[in-house]
């Protein structure tokens, strides 16, 4: 199963039969505004318009638990994000398409937990809303729950030992901007740097200017000069478990396997006796 969608094979499956359950998780990083204006609300967008049908997804309240020394995204709760994940309507037997504003990060972190947790069916909208063509809604709609039982997966998940074994065993990838791996700059953690092992792959490197995935063949071919070889064992990690699963997502659209390791770099770092590497090599 593929897992992203485009915008018109979206608009397709939503006036069928059987349509999919629609997820908005708008979201941004940073919410600080050097002019003063107020920080991004998701819900306050999506109240604005959304694609019809969608119910609002909160990365932080729902994708994430409190932020605090597993990192500033650790794991929710299992049970309260198969909560969050019924009240908007998501079954096990029901195909799920997830959203957000065009970066892709928040609409990856959703596809990732649901899949995580056994959901059979999730794909993420490429390029997000800002290539979404219909009409959009202002309708707050009720929504009938769902009987997803979210069920964690052996595979597909990494802790910090496990990191930095597959950092030597395999692959991991740096999923930050080039100068956060090498410790130019740190403008969120205790220190900058990378896992040592780990190899620098901006997941901005796997988009186009309007936010698409490049094409399964030219991902693949960018994942194998980086060394991730087929049958091989693959990682990721990022600043907090959210870039992380886009470049996680960019794998699977190359039909590359990986795992997240979900606490990053803010897990990571938080840790002074845990080692930290600089420069632009590896090592």
């Amino acid at each position: 199963m593929n897992a992203i969608i485009s915008a018109a094979d979206l608009a397709t499956e939503l006036a069928g039969a059987h349509p999919p359950v629609v997820l908005d998780v708008r979201w941004q990083l940073s919410t600080a505004k050097a002019d003063g204006a107020p920080p991004f609300d998701g819900r306050a967008a999506h109240a604005a318009g959304h694609v019809p049908g969608a119910v609002y997804v909160d990365l932080d309240e729902e994708l994430a638990g409190a932020a605090g020394p597993r990192g500033r995204h650790p794991l929710p709760d299992v049970a309260e994000f198969g909560a969050a994940m019924r009240r908007a309507g998501v079954s096990a037997s029901r195909p799920v398409v997830v959203y957000d504003g065009g970066q892709g990060w928040a609409a990856a972190r959703a596809w990732w937990l649901l899949r995580w947790t056994g959901h059979p069916n999730v794909r993420v909208l490429d390029g997000g809303l800002p290539l979404w063509e219909g009409p959009l809604s202002t309708e707050q709609q009720a929504v009938a729950e769902g009987d997803f039982a979210p069920e964690p997966g052996a595979a597909g998940l990494l802790d910090a030992d496990g990191a930095a074994a597959l950092a030597r065993s395999g692959v991991l990838f740096d999923a930050r901007a080039g100068e956060r791996y090498r410790g130019e700059v740190e403008p969120i953690d205790r220190v900058g740097g990378h896992i040592p092992g780990a190899v620098s792959a901006p997941t901005t490197e796997n988009t186009g200017p309007d936010g698409r995935f490049h094409p399964a063949g030219e991902l693949r071919a960018r994942f194998a000069a980086l060394g991730a070889e087929e049958g091989g064992q693959v990682g990721v990690y990022c600043g907090s478990g959210v870039s992380g699963a886009h470049e996680v997502l960019a794998l699977a659209v190359a039909g590359i396997p990986a795992a997240l390791y979900v606490g990053s770099w803010s897990e990571w770092s938080a840790d002074p006796a845990r080692p930290v590497a600089v420069g632009a090599e590896p090592q």
